[in-house]
């Protein structure tokens, strides 16, 4: 592997600036490790000539001093964003052979200040999924191996999800960074699985315009990087106000990089005790000991607080957002794009182009959602869901209003597991590794992802931080104080070149 792909974006950037590199030659460094790197899976389609057409306009501006924000860095596109006369697919063969006449606004953003697009990266089908299995191109491959008694182990690795293959292109060194979404932890699971760092900011912070719709009132876009610095450039780029999607924000976008460097001295930071389920992996705990022990060293007060509706934020998330997915993914039926299987009338055609063009999981999600929203269990099921989504809010809002500048939690309840593994007949056993991550997104709110260690296996564990609304400043200084404490995650030998 090049020394190219051994730079973080920051640095990257930097030796750009500095003309060290040219971006022909960054880019082309990436496009080598993404050709060797099929066996993960991690992309659905492969751009260099884009990239390297974008590289070139990239080194002329460079030449110029007319260097933007992004300027000639490689990026990874989920799937999840339309791309103009690139084809989208949301990972389904119902999308197949669709090519967008527009560009989502968050990759819009990221064109306007230079970056570089390697190409489009696998996820769970319309992001509905923990593992990165449930892909129609097929099951995305972490770059993270077990190590049994020394001994790595050929068994392979789920990088997590719905973003896995944004995670896993990231950890691999196939691109600086890329982008990603997080409807109920889709971008902080896989990041902690993977030993990278990814941050869903709060809700309203990125334009959801032009990204394919999952949940439209849980969908954020965030970024998967290798460090907490790399994360605050991307967000700062793909981050912004957009009058076409009116739930997104009139703010302006801090200087997240800035933020950083304040540290966390004066900060409160709350320690939910009902996040201590039952079951949880000792070395769970003692990470999560540790995270504190690491910010109250750099000047932080540490409390234990109390978010009593925790307990319902699982079983009401998979209310909601099934809810949400039925009525978004009535859109696709055959007639306007994507996929259609002829039949003898319009109900035939809507049935048979729907049943071969979502997948198991997708077709179930339907189902729960649509039921839910079906007379005699809408008042049972979905607005009961919502008032305790609005219970969760408030448990949020009155920490925070109590004095308390960020929550400190785990990310998830274990590090990744082999592909397969979960692949149960009950579902509900997958959904459990968004135990301590959908919170967020039922309030609404902005959390990080952090690398802290390693398990007994030799496989990444993260820590998750939750902030105030449109308060990522502070997520991003409490992170660095984690990822300097932590140090970088080293990946294992490149098995898959």
């Amino acid at each position: 592997m090049s020394e190219l792909n051994e730079l973080t974006l920051a640095e990257a950037r930097d030796g750009l600036r500095a003309r060290t590199f040219s971006a022909r030659e960054l880019t082309q460094a990436h496009i080598a490790a993404v050709e060797k790197a099929r066996a993960l899976n991690a992309f659905i389609l492969e751009t260099p000539e884009r990239a390297l057409a974008q590289a070139e306009v990239s080194d002329a501006k460079i030449a110029a001093g007319e260097g933007r924000p992004l300027e000639g860095l490689p990026l990874g596109i989920k799937d999840l964003f339309c791309t103009h006369g690139v084809t989208t697919t949301a990972a389904s063969k119902i999308l197949g052979g669709f090519e967008p006449h527009y560009e989502s606004a968050v990759t819009a953003n990221l064109w306007r200040d230079g970056a570089v697009m390697l190409g489009k990266l696998n996820l769970d089908e319309f992001a509905m999924g923990s593992s990165n299995e449930t892909s129609a191109f097929g099951d995305v491959v972490s770059p993270w191996r077990r190590q049994v008694d020394g001994v790595v182990s050929e068994a392979r690795i789920v990088p997590g999800g719905s973003s896995g293959g944004s995670a896993a292109a990231v950890a691999a060194r196939l691109c600086l960074g890329a982008t990603a979404t997080d409807t109920g932890g889709s971008i902080r699971q896989p990041a902690a699985f993977t030993g990278t760092v990814g941050i869903k900011p709060t809700y309203g912070r990125c334009s959801r315009w032009g990204t394919v719709a999952f949940a439209s009132s849980l969908d954020q876009a965030g970024p998967i990087a290798r460090t907490v610095r790399d994360c605050a450039i991307l967000l700062g780029s793909m981050a912004g106000p957009d009058a076409r999607d009116t739930t997104c924000a009139d703010l302006p976008v801090p200087d997240f990089e800035a933020a950083i460097s304040r540290g966390v001295k004066g900060l409160t930071i709350g320690i939910p005790k009902e996040y201590r389920v039952e079951g949880m992996p000792a070395e769970i705990q003692r990470l999560w000991d540790q995270g504190a022990d690491w910010l109250r060293a750099a000047g932080a007060t540490i409390r234990e607080i109390s978010l009593p509706n925790t307990r319902h934020a699982l079983p009401a998330y998979y209310i909601v957002a099934p809810a949400e997915a039925s009525s978004n993914l009535a859109r696709y039926d055959g007639v306007r794009y994507g996929l259609r299987v002829p039949a003898g009338d319009i109900v035939g055609l809507y049935e048979k182009t729907r049943a071969a063009g979502f997948g198991r999981e997708v077709r179930r999600r339907i189902m729960i959602g649509t039921y839910v929203l079906s007379a005699g269990y809408y008042d049972a099921y979905y607005v009961r869901a919502q008032k305790i989504r609005t219970l969760i809010k408030r448990d949020f809002e009155a920490a925070y209003a109590d004095g308390v500048d960020a929550i400190l939690t785990p990310a998830t309840p274990s590090s990744a597991f082999g592909i397969g593994e979960m692949a149960s007949a009950d579902p509900v056993e997958m959904y459990l590794n968004d135990v301590f991550t959908v919170t967020v997104n039922m309030a609404g709110l902005p959390g990080i992802a952090v690398p802290a260690g390693l398990d007994g296996q030799g496989l990444p564990l993260g820590l998750q931080l939750i902030g105030r609304p449109f308060d990522e400043e502070t997520l991003f200084a409490a992170a660095q104080t984690i990822e300097d404490a932590a140090g970088r995650m080293t990946l294992p030998k490149p098995w898959w070149a």
